[in-house]
């Protein structure tokens, strides 16, 4: 049976717009009846991949682009400077076309240069693959790779960032990758209230010159409201897609810090809600379960305020699910502040965030042994 690492957290977010829809409104959904603040799974993954930069090497990391002829034909070049760009990217074209990846010249706008072929859709690849593919180009030069040759350099050993959120290919699904996480869309606990930022800004000259009136003038919508964030990572497909047990202990460690710590980055210049948890658990199980449904019922703040009021139920909903399902987890720590005016403690262990970190890496390690028994 597999393993799962669940991470849940409550985290209160002041007016800010960190995830904005077409209308550039803050996300919201519908939940319990009631309208909520949403920041959507994909603003949450796209703020750890780029936070996994600062703590993974370049070639633990993948790139997403439609110009994987393009990218690999660089690499081909720097490899080999005696290589032209116009059979590098002959070359690349070719061993993409083995794989069954379809690439093709986008149309040129008049006096435009010709561009070279590109996918017809974002390939994610690690850059590791990309490097090896470019060396596997320099070496075999206008040699035909088989198929099974381009696949043994870009379908194995996958990058971090695509073991973890996957990969998938329109032209072939056998070069899609299962995604080790599943990540929640995460929601506000309470009902959502918005608001209207009106903003005005003066024209320097105009100022000095003694003018009254704006420059410019606007509104930006904004909310304030105490997150339920929630996601589940599989560590044996994590495992399967890395290939590599050290790769797998140093992708949980990049994901858990990232869970953790990283925002989507919308109008912070304008908000600055450079907030952290007010409460992180973190479980080892058998079986992933959110605690989600304990915010079914809109959360009504009492004189604790609404993190107390959102604690409390949240814990409530992790017992019941022990109490009822039989579903305890294996481990389970807790990060919680001291003034955090709720019993939480049936969550887990209490602990710091470093102290989290390396206890999580120490059970992970302590998996492996056992599946090596």
């Amino acid at each position: 049976m597999a393993t799962f690492i669940d991470f849940h957290a409550l985290q209160t977010l002041p007016p800010s717009n960190i995830n904005r829809g077409e209308d550039g409104a803050p996300k919201t959904a519908a939940f319990g009846g009631t309208r909520r603040q949403r920041i959507s799974s994909q603003a949450l993954k796209a703020a750890q991949r780029r936070d996994f930069a600062h703590m993974l090497n370049r070639d633990e990391l993948g790139v997403r682009t439609k110009q994987i002829v393009a990218e690999t034909a660089a690499r081909v070049c720097a490899a080999d400077p005696e290589v032209s760009p116009a059979e590098a990217e002959k070359w690349s074209s070719a061993a993409f076309g083995k794989a069954g990846i379809k690439v093709a010249k986008p149309k040129a706008k008049k006096d435009e240069d010709p561009k070279p072929e590109q996918a017809g859709y974002l390939v994610f690849l690690g850059n590791h693959q990309l490097d090896r593919l470019a060396a596997a180009i320099v070496e075999k030069r206008d040699q035909a790779f088989t198929k099974k040759e381009v696949l043994e350099i870009i379908d194995t050993e996958h990058a971090v960032d695509v073991s973890l959120f996957g990969r998938m290919i329109a032209d072939d699904a056998a070069l899609n990758v299962d995604a080790a996480v599943q990540t929640a869309h995460a929601i506000g606990v309470s009902e959502a209230a918005p608001d209207f930022d009106f903003y005005t800004a003066v024209d320097d000259f105009t100022k000095a010159e003694e003018e009254t009136g704006a420059g410019m003038m606007g509104t930006i919508e904004m909310m304030s409201s105490t997150f339920y964030r929630y996601a589940t990572l599989n560590v044996d497909q994590l495992l399967e897609n890395l290939g590599s047990e050290e790769a797998l202990v140093r992708a949980i460690d990049a994901y858990a810090r990232t869970f953790i710590l990283s925002l989507p980055t919308g109008y912070q210049n304008t908000f600055a809600a450079h907030t952290l948890p007010d409460l992180i658990n973190v479980a080892v199980r058998k079986r992933p379960v959110s605690y989600v449904n304990a915010f079914e019922r809109a959360v009504a703040p009492d004189e604790r305020g609404t993190i107390a009021a959102a604690s409390e139920a949240m814990a409530d909903e992790a017992s019941k699910v022990t109490e009822l399902y039989g579903l305890a987890p294996e481990r389970s720590w807790l990060i919680a502040s001291a003034a955090l005016e709720a019993d939480v403690d049936s969550l887990g262990q209490k602990t710091g965030f470093a102290e989290l970190v390396s206890q999580l890496e120490d059970q992970v390690r302590s998996l492996l042994n056992e599946d090596e028994r």
